[in-house]
């Protein structure tokens, strides 16, 4: 059994660190924050045109066709960076619940969302306060049970401020003269699939965070001096990044376990994205308080990039089930009375 990804998968993930790496630096960030929409809509552009906003989009409405599996390495470059664009709800989160929806209103807008010209907005109830709804072109918005599929002027917005300057949040308000586009058990099963992609999406971006914030504490420690040594090579420092890395790679074969389970709609999914999840966000949780630390006092500082990185672990780890809601998914699964576990239930 080869639990690889493949070969086109790999170059892919290879090819979108490049261009993200080159074109979303702190500095792009950073200016993004004081504009109106705090969003890029040159960046989305040029991320539609590499074929990304379409990647999950059936082929017949003019999209890549792959799925969770393909994109998973994708969402953890989008970490690595912080992207802000709201990609990773679009093509794995939102897409996926549009086709799910089908219909008319799957036929009139996978096309635009195969080619970026409409960005496809997932988000759940349990998520009192919507990401990016100042820009979806299509809210798939979840309310007492029932499913919207909103357009603007549809819903009105109250904006939140978050510990992320690069999030906007906002209250949504459907107006009463909008009929819902599913219900009942069609609504509950949407609502648990959107769950574990939203879910997923999390728990790869905390990877790419983890992965960041671990190289940006290597390269500070490796500069930085005291007693004319570098400072990285002190068995203190070492042990608070080499606790990060261990975290950080056993928490990896989880997500992408997870993927696999998701893209399959495999059972059991919901539990292994629940690991995946709790795993990843604990990885970036402990890797935004160490490199803290090794920063030292330049570590709290708004100029130090640092935060860019940790502010958004600590938001995803809250996004899409917090971790006492993803440990009781996981505590039903092992405590149930007819559980299977143990390694000889592992590939089952």
């Amino acid at each position: 059994m080869d639990f690889t990804f493949n070969e086109d998968q790999l170059l892919f993930q290879e090819s979108v660190r490049e261009f993200l790496g080159n074109e979303i630096t702190p500095e792009r960030l950073r200016a993004a924050w004081d504009t109106d929409t705090g969003r890029d809509p040159a960046l989305w552009t040029q991320l539609a045109e590499l074929g990304l906003a379409g990647l999950t989009v059936p082929e017949e409405h003019g999209g890549l066709g792959m799925n969770a599996l393909d994109f998973v390495l994708l969402a953890q470059e989008c970490g690595y960076v912080a992207l802000a664009e709201p990609l990773v709800n679009h093509a794995l989160a939102g897409v996926p619940l549009l086709q799910d929806l089908g219909g008319a209103l799957a036929e009139a807008w996978l096309p635009k969302a195969a080619t970026g010209e409409a960005r496809i907005i997932a988000a759940l109830e349990q998520n009192l306060l919507v990401e990016d709804a100042h820009v979806a072109d299509l809210l798939l918005l979840e309310r007492a049970g029932q499913w919207y599929a909103l357009t603007q002027g549809e819903f009105s917005l109250q904006h939140n401020a978050s510990v992320d300057p690069s999030r906007r949040l906002f209250t949504v308000t459907v107006n009463d003269a909008v009929q819902p586009v599913a219900s009942g058990d069609q609504a509950r099963r949407l609502r648990l699939a959107t769950l574990n992609r939203g879910a997923l999406g999390c728990a790869a971006q905390a990877l790419g965070l983890a992965q960041r914030m671990v190289d940006m504490s290597v390269l500070y420690t490796s500069d930085r001096q005291q007693f004319g040594k570098p400072i990285g090579s002190f068995q203190a420092v070492k042990h608070h990044l080499a606790n990060v890395a261990v975290r950080l790679e056993y928490a990896k074969a989880p997500v992408h376990r997870a993927a696999y389970a998701v893209a399959e709609d495999a059972a059991g999914a919901g539990q292994a994205v629940s690991q995946a999840k709790l795993m990843a966000c604990e990885a970036a949780g402990l890797a935004a308080k160490n490199s803290i630390q090794v920063h030292g006092a330049m570590g709290y500082t708004w100029e130090v990039d640092l935060h860019i990185f940790m502010k958004k672990a600590w938001a995803l780890a809250n996004t899409w089930g917090d971790a006492g809601f993803h440990k009781q998914q996981v505590a039903g699964h092992i405590f149930a009375d007819d559980a299977v576990l143990g390694a000889g239930a592992t590939f089952q």
